[in-house]
């Protein structure tokens, strides 16, 4: 249980609060490559600031101020030039700094005016990755982005995005990873119970028979360079298994990081403000070495916009990441820990809040938090600890060994589907 203060310094993320300067030190997804395709000026807001999102003529990005500093107008219905966003009302340009560069009409009136060096709006460091586009709000010098591995693959991959807007804070969200028994009773024994409900008799009775025989044994938290590794043991896994000896992380502060063999994931959990959160998951399909897949374009990785609710108005259960996001949502914009009772298999829950709470506390001081990358060197490739995953070099070949061959053949059927889908969209 918490008290109402702790729970106000973990879940706002507004500018000045300690949350919101922790989360200001580390580069968030704020849209694809792909969507800045298709509409070159995109509304986003980020940790409670209202922005606008812009790709120019010449294919920079930038992300300032959403509103014109002249007559306050939405610069999301602004003009991409060759260099800027053009307000659509009075024409003045603005640059990815949020400079003013050019004043149509008062250049015209006074040549001389300076006027347009005094108006700069707020403006923010965009970089692509993995064609995703990612900001930093926090102060000068921009950390590196980190090159997480599953970003940097290019070859004999398939990747695809899921995103959907949440209406709850994003601890909520990120809270989730820490527990491991939510995998047993939610996604099991609600998912049993769910195609119960929709008269499915044969799954849902092998549905609770894999839930009967995948009860939890044993859970471990241990805090690493990246974050926290999380491993258990259940059903007939034990100690000698992956997922206690290897674990997956939860990086951060707010990112998921796992998979099973072929199919790899990392979840943001990227605040909007206080009481919204844009999930999104970057799903990769690694290829085997038999299949032979054309290099996917990074305009062309597909944006599927994930549906929170149902045609009747009820949250999403069917699957993993509905009912993962259907019990965040239910427990109200921001969760009221002062009411919780948290148990044995709460440690990892613990562990984080007090990690979280501790680099702010560093950023308070003056200090820079955990997991932010300044060596070139060290953020090449940036591999963390994964359950199940074999060794990816740096030239992105893959060393499948045989133990997974089996586990990857049972895939193989719909990746070759997927390939047929996507392939006359690659470039």
């Amino acid at each position: 249980m918490l008290t109402q203060e702790q729970n106000d310094l973990l879940t706002r993320v507004g500018a000045g609060t300690p949350m919101g300067e922790l989360m200001r030190r580390y580069w968030h997804p704020i849209a694809t490559v792909s969507e800045l395709e298709s509409e070159p000026t995109r509304e986003v807001r980020l940790l409670g600031e209202d922005l606008v999102l812009y790709k120019d003529r010449s294919g920079n990005y930038g992300l300032i101020d959403r509103h014109c500093a002249h007559r306050r107008v939405n610069l999301a219905y602004g003009i991409p030039e060759e260099n800027g966003l053009r307000c659509m009302y009075h024409g003045w340009l603005y640059d990815e700094t949020g400079q003013c560069i050019e004043q149509p009409f008062e250049e015209t009136v006074r040549p001389e005016s300076r006027f347009k060096d005094k108006i700069k709006l707020s403006g923010y460091p965009v970089q692509e990755l993995g064609g995703l586009l990612f900001a930093y709000l926090g102060p000068a010098p921009a950390p590196l982005l980190p090159r997480w591995e599953f970003l940097t693959l290019e070859h004999n991959v398939l990747r695809e995005t899921f995103v959907t807007e949440l209406p709850c804070n994003w601890l909520q969200c990120q809270e989730n990873s820490l527990d491991p028994l939510h995998l047993e009773w939610l996604h099991g024994y609600y998912g049993a119970y769910m195609a119960e409900v929709k008269g499915d008799k044969a799954e849902a009775a092998a549905a609770y028979d894999v839930v009967a025989r995948g009860r939890h044994k044993k859970i471990g938290f241990d805090p690493f360079e990246y974050g926290i590794i999380k491993r258990r043991t259940w059903g007939d896994y034990d100690e000698e298994s992956d997922f206690w000896k290897v674990g997956h992380p939860i990086l951060f502060p707010n990112i998921l990081h796992q998979g099973n063999p072929g199919r790899y994931f990392l979840q943001f959990r990227t605040p909007i403000d206080d009481t919204h959160t844009m999930h999104l998951e970057y799903t990769i399909y690694i290829m085997p070495p038999w299949v032979e897949m054309p290099q996917q374009d990074t305009k062309d990785i597909p944006v599927n916009h994930w549906p929170l609710y149902d045609e009747s108005g009820k949250l999403r259960s069917e699957t993993i990441l509905d009912q993962d996001q259907n019990v965040w949502v239910t427990q109200g914009p921001i969760m009221d820990r002062t009411l919780e009772k948290l148990g044995e298999s709460d440690v990892g829950i613990i562990m984080f809040r007090k990690m979280l709470e501790e680099q702010a506390r560093i950023v308070e001081d003056g200090g820079e938090p955990m997991n932010v990358f300044r060596d070139p060197e060290q953020n090449q490739c940036v591999r963390a600890p994964q359950e199940f995953m074999t060794h990816i070099q740096l030239d992105t070949d893959l060393d499948i060994t045989a133990r997974y061959n089996s586990q990857l053949r049972g895939h193989i059927a719909e990746w070759l589907e997927k390939a047929k889908e996507t392939a006359p969209k690659l470039g």
